[in-house]
C-alpha cells in the first residue's frame, strides 16, 4: 500500500522548506548568494502512486486545474453504464467547496467506472487499467510502428492517474520543459511538450483506421505527417499561459500549459471539431446530402474509446411542424481492427475482452469515425410528396453509445443546421 497522503504531504513540505532555506536565501549583505549548498532532494518511493496532493503543495494552480478543471468548461453529467437497467453513476466534480468545478479526465482516471470497475466485473476480473495506473515510463519513438501499452502498477498501488504518472521518469527524476532547481531531481525534456508524451496511453498497437484507442496514431498519420498542421496534442488540450510554476518560491514566470485536457466533456472542444452542411443536390427533388467535415480536430472524431459515438439526426418537417421523414447515422470507433458486426458475435467470445467485443458487435455496422481533414458526405432521399419542407440536421455527441438512446444526460449537441427545400411535382415541376 502507498503511504498515507498526509504523511507524504508532510514529508514533501519538510523537503521543500529545507530546499528553500538552502537555495533561495540570499547572502548576509542582501545580495544573491553565489555559493549554494546541495539540498537534500525528495525522492518518490511510491513512484507513480505518489498522490497528486504532494505535488499540489508547491504547484498550486496546476493542481487546481488537474483536480478541479479550474479554468475549463468541462462538464461531467451523471453517466449510465450498460445494460440500461443499471442506475446512473454520479461522477466526480472536484474537491473544493464553493467553487464551480468539474474534474479533468486525467483527474478522474480510476474513478470513472469505465473500463476500471463495471467492465472488469463483466470481464471476469481482467485488468484494463494500465493507462490509468502506469509505472514510470520512457517515451516511445515517435515513429514507432507499434506502440504497446505502458506497464501497470501493482494491484495495491491503484492510486489513479497522478502528476507523477506523466512527470516521473524511470530513473526517479521529474521531467519537465525547463531545467530548474527544485526540491526534487529534475530533468529537462522538450518531448513533454510534444504529442509523444501522450502516445503510450492514447494509442495501442499498430495503426488501424477506424479502430478505437488510436488517437496518437491518428494525429501522427492523418494530421501531422499529412501536412495538415504542426500542432501537437498540447496545443489544443493544454492551452498555454504565463505564470510561476511554484507559487511560494522566488522563481520567474514561465510559459506553461494549463493541465486541463479538455475533450469529450468540453462543449468548446467538441463544438469546434466539426462543421455540418445540408445540400439539396437536385433542384425540386428530395435528394439530400449532409456534409460533415473535420475542421478542428487533429485526430478522428469521435476518437479514443469505442464507447464514444456521434449521431447525425435528420428530420424533414412540413409547414405545420409535423415530422414527415427522419433518419440518423451513428459514427463510432470499432472495438477491434474490423467493423463492428453481428456476424462476429460467436468469434467475439474468444476476444481479449469478450463482453466489450459483444456489446460493440451487437450494435452492428455503423459509420466509421471522421478522420482529420476529412469531409464525409452522406446521401438520403426521403420519401415525401411534393411540397415545401424544412430539413433539420443535428450532430449529437454521446459519451456512452451502449446506453439506451433515451438516456440523454451524457449526450450534447455539437452542431445544427436547417434548410428550406421544395419538392416539385414530377409532372409539372411545381410544388
Amino acid at each position: 500500500m502507498h503511504r498515507n497522503i498526509a504523511y507524504l504531504a508532510a514529508a514533501s513540505v519538510a523537503a521543500i522548506t529545507t530546499f528553500a532555506a538552502i537555495v533561495f536565501l540570499g547572502s548576509p549583505d542582501g545580495t544573491s548568494s553565489s555559493v549554494r549548498a546541495q539540498p537534500a532532494l525528495m525522492d518518490f518511493p511510491d513512484g507513480t502512486a505518489t498522490p497528486s496532493e504532494v505535488c499540489g503543495a508547491c504547484h498550486q494552480a496546476i493542481y487546481k486545474e488537474h483536480t478541479e478543471g479550474f479554468g475549463s468548461d468541462l462538464h461531467w453529467a451523471d453517466m449510465k453504464n450498460y445494460p440500461p437497467s443499471e442506475p446512473a453513476v454520479a461522477m466526480l466534480k472536484g474537491v473544493s467547496q464553493g467553487v464551480s468545478r468539474s474534474v479533468t479526465a486525467h483527474g478522474a482516471a480510476g474513478t470513472d467506472p469505465w473500463p476500471i470497475d463495471a467492465v472488469n466485473v463483466e470481464e471476469h476480473g481482467k485488468k484494463c487499467n494500465v493507462c490509468h495506473y502506469p509505472q514510470p515510463l520512457a517515451y516511445p519513438d515517435i515513429n514507432a510502428t507499434n506502440i504497446g501499452r505502458p506497464k501497470p502498477r501493482a494491484d495495491n498501488q491503484e492510486a489513479g492517474l497522478t502528476c507523477a504518472s506523466c512527470h516521473l521518469t524511470p530513473e526517479g527524476k521529474i521531467r519537465g520543459p525547463y531545467g530548474v532547481e527544485a526540491p526534487h531531481a529534475t530533468v529537462k525534456d522538450d518531448r513533454i511538450k510534444t504529442s509523444v508524451a501522450c502516445a503510450f496511453c492514447h494509442s495501442e498497437g499498430e495503426r488501424v483506421v477506424g479502430k478505437q484507442t488510436q488517437t496518437f496514431l491518428e494525429w501522427r498519420e492523418d494530421f501531422y505527417k499529412a501536412g495538415l498542421g504542426l500542432q501537437e496534442c498540447q496545443d489544443c488540450h493544454m492551452p498555454r499561459t504565463t505564470r510561476k510554476l511554484a507559487e511560494n518560491f522566488d522563481v520567474p514566470e514561465r510559459v506553461a500549459g494549463r493541465h486541463l485536457w479538455t475533450g469529450g466533456h468540453s462543449l468548446q472542444r467538441t463544438r469546434s471539431a466539426l462543421t455540418l452542411a445540408i445540400v439539396q443536390s437536385q433542384e425540386g427533388k428530395p435528394k439530400l446530402e449532409f456534409h460533415v467535415t473535420n475542421v478542428g480536430a487533429g485526430h478522428s472524431v469521435p476518437t479514443g474509446s469505442n464507447r464514444r459515438a456521434m449521431y447525425l439526426v435528420v428530420e424533414v418537417v412540413d409547414p405545420s411542424e409535423r415530422v414527415v421523414a427522419a433518419k440518423d447515422w451513428m459514427f463510432a470507433p470499432w472495438y477491434a481492427g474490423r467493423p463492428d458486426d453481428k456476424a462476429f458475435l460467436e468469434a467475439g467470445k474468444k476476444a481479449e475482452h469478450p463482453f466489450a467485443a459483444r456489446q460493440a458487435d451487437e450494435q452492428g455496422p455503423h459509420e466509421t469515425i471522421i478522420r482529420a481533414g476529412e469531409q464525409r458526405v452522406l446521401d438520403w432521399i426521403p420519401d415525401v410528396p411534393e411540397g415545401r419542407y424544412t430539413v433539420r440536421a443535428r450532430l449529437i455527441y454521446d459519451l456512452n453509445r451502449y446506453n439506451d438512446r433515451a438516456f440523454l444526460d451524457d449526450q450534447h449537441e455539437m452542431a445544427q443546421r436547417t434548410m428550406a427545400i421544395t419538392v416539385a411535382n414530377r409532372r409539372t415541376g411545381s410544388p
